[in-house]
């Protein structure tokens, strides 16, 4: 199992998501999915294992400041070559899916990579004109970051109107778990998030949701209480 470094998450998948597993994070804007994906990286940092975190929103120096405010200090790893931490522009659609297929899977096995996140899946999928590539691409790219051995984390934007699908409706399908992030407003009008285990391929896990919290150490899930 590959603990995801998150209290009381873990517990939830009976230890953390299988090895060599695709896992999307969904949620809307300011869950905490960027935070997530610091964490579970962190975490494989922490353990040994060598990273790669490719961000196609927020700036290099932007991640760092972000998991610093965490007590994550990814730059000591960045020197050690243990993590590498690429942006991609978006802007630059062509060039970066032509990164994405030719030049990912090599470096992965290159770099000895075992964990690898891509923030957020949602903006790479707008690059594509239609439906059709945007699901044969990312079942491709999938599939050959599967064949690496590394465990993959996406994170996706949900619809506005519909939060509990992700904007194009398709990374759900591909990938082998998908978590939800939500919010939940509480009658005093206050805000509590809420954490759910959708699916995870071949193993039992609960399907309870559950509250958490961001905290100054990362995301804790609040695993024994239950939702207001």
């Amino acid at each position: 199992m590959i603990s995801t470094g998150i209290d009381g998450f873990d517990g939830m998948l009976g230890g953390g998501f299988p090895k060599n597993h695709a896992v999307v994070v969904m949620g809307l804007f300011g869950t905490g999915k960027t935070s997530f994906a610091l964490q579970f990286t962190w975490k494989g940092l922490i353990d040994g294992e060598k990273c790669i975190f490719i961000t196609l929103e927020e700036d290099v120096d932007s991640i760092i400041k972000s998991a610093k405010s965490f007590g994550w200090d990814l730059g000591s790893y960045i020197d050690q070559e243990k993590l590498a931490l690429i942006k991609l522009e978006p802007a630059d659609a062509k060039a970066t899916i032509t990164r994405l297929k030719s030049e990912l899977p090599s470096f992965i096995k290159s770099f000895g990579a075992k964990r690898v996140v891509i923030d957020s899946i949602s903006l790479l999928n707008m690059m594509f004109d239609n439906e059709r590539e945007r699901r044969d691409h990312l079942f491709n790219l999938c599939r050959q970051i599967k064949e690496t051995g590394a465990n993959i984390l996406f994170t996706a934007e949900v619809k506005d109107d519909n939060p509990q699908s992700s904007r194009d409706g398709l990374v759900e399908y591909v990938a082998d778990g998908v978590i939800l992030l939500e919010f939940n407003k509480l009658e005093s009008n206050e805000v509590q998030l809420t954490i759910r285990v959708v699916k995870m391929r071949r193993m039992k896990h609960s399907r309870r949701i559950k509250p958490y919290s961001i905290t100054d150490e990362g995301l804790v899930v609040h695993s024994e209480a239950d939702v207001f």
